[in-house]
């Protein structure tokens, strides 16, 4: 049933312990090897030997991505470029892509840290993995591809697009599990609606999907309509990519791989940890990665760790669904708002389809919000009377929920943008004013 059941199940006494005697390790060879490392924690008066355990990482500065572009491409490696044997990146949308390195050993790890999450949501060696993500440099890929390899899996690499001759292969090829994106997993969905394939035609079991948030609605929206089990997948291309955090088949919470890497909450705003079941940004620490081991690595992930039982039997701390990002959060008329909730409202309401896009505008100093709802097909041939009916429930279930008015636009089908890779949920007109 376990992956590694000694460490996923062990005490926290001895995992503090562990982490401790990494946690030391590692602030040694960054201190050694990292330039911009050493010049801060040389600024706050902090060397390797102040650091002894888990209680002492409080005293180490953050990392935060505008440093890995300051020191892009190499700045932030902690071994010599012989022994890095892959190169990933992120995106890049905005300013310099983020590039990091895996030593050999690096990218064992990750495999391990993905075949725990394959494993943890009931994949086994005679199962089929489906990968939807994107190869290339972008981590989620090659990431879940090295996780299902290892747990000795039969890996489809199909990569993204050409949706038609995905939905073939899964059927044809009797694909149990598959990773994606969620947002690709609904596409997949209404494509194999329209191609008049049915969900009892694919053999699909489970799925992994993450790299964007999503909500609980989602995910039963996804369940019923591929049927099979949605399990969340957490990770970051700075951290190691997919598997920094897994759902179990129990789906309440992700446990983090605490013996890799070290989680907190931190206040947003003034950077003072918070106590375990407070809600706020997450930071990792890498503790056993050798070719670019980030220290308190601000995520703008929102989200609240917890230590409650889990009936896997795994100790490890839990990350419930993070809210959004402290960098997607939109702040309209002085209130906080994620494109999560709008997501939330539109999926319990049903009738529209799952895609939707907050345009934010400023009209006179003031803050406006419209949202664009896709409506179905079906609804596409209803009265003007019940499209207005929709259209004023929508409205009201999303001011009850964010306390603050927004015009609701219906759109046609099939009018708003699909992606293979992270769905485009905003478009902030103010960024263009100010």
């Amino acid at each position: 049933m376990y992956w590694n059941k000694e460490v996923e199940c062990c005490s926290l006494d001895a995992l503090r312990a562990l982490q401790s005697y990494r946690l030391a390790q590692t602030v040694k060879r960054v201190y050694e090897n990292v330039p911009l490392y050493r010049q801060r924690m040389d600024e706050l008066g902090v060397k390797p030997e102040d650091i002894r355990s888990v209680d002492d990482l409080k005293k180490l500065p953050f990392t935060y991505k505008q440093d890995l572009r300051d020191t892009y491409p190499y700045g932030m490696f902690a071994v010599p470029m012989k022994e890095i044997v892959r190169l990933h990146a992120s995106s890049g949308t905005t300013g310099k892509q983020i590039v990091v390195g895996y030593t050999r050993n690096d990218l064992d790890v990750w495999s391990d840290c993905c075949a725990r999450a394959l494993t943890a949501a009931g994949a086994t060696k005679h199962d089929l993995m489906h990968v939807s993500y994107g190869y290339g440099l972008f981590t989620g890929g090659l990431g879940l591809h090295g996780g299902a390899e290892k747990l000795g899996m039969t890996v489809i690499p199909v990569s993204t697009g050409n949706t038609a001759r995905q939905i073939n292969i899964l059927r044809d090829f009797g694909s149990t599990f598959i990773c994606c994106t969620p947002s690709y997993a609904l596409f997949l969905a209404e494509t194999m609606k329209e191609m008049g394939i049915d969900k009892s035609e694919i053999k699909l079991k489970a799925g992994l999907f993450g790299a964007e948030p999503w909500t609980e609605e989602m995910r039963r929206e996804i369940e019923d309509k591929l049927g099979l089990k949605a399990l969340d997948i957490y990770g970051l291309t700075e951290i190691i990519g997919p598997g920094v955090a897994f759902e179990c088949e129990e789906q309440n919470g992700m446990h983090i791989n605490e013996d890799h890497f070290i989680v907190e909450t931190i206040d947003p705003d003034t950077g003072e940890v918070l106590p375990e079941g407070s809600q706020g940004e997450t930071v990792f620490s890498c503790i056993t990665k050798e070719g670019f081991p980030l220290l308190r690595y601000r995520t703008r992930d929102i989200a609240v760790l917890s230590r409650e039982k889990c009936s896997c039997g795994r100790t490890f701390i839990k990350m419930k669904k993070p809210a959004g990002r402290s960098d997607d959060m939109l702040i309209i008329r002085g209130v906080n708002v994620f494109p999560s909730q709008v997501e939330s409202v539109l999926l319990q309401l049903g009738n529209t389809a799952p895609y939707y896009l907050l345009v934010v505008d400023r009209v006179n100093n003031t803050d406006t919000l419209e949202i664009k709802v896709e409506i179905t097909p079906e609804m596409f041939s209803d009265t003007v009377k019940s499209l207005e009916d929709q259209s004023r429930a929508i409205k009201q279930a999303v001011e009850s929920t964010l306390g603050i008015s927004a015009k609701i636009t219906l759109v046609e089908p099939k009018s708003l943008p699909r992606t293979e890779g992270k769905a485009v949920h905003v478009q902030d007109n103010r960024k263009l004013h100010d």
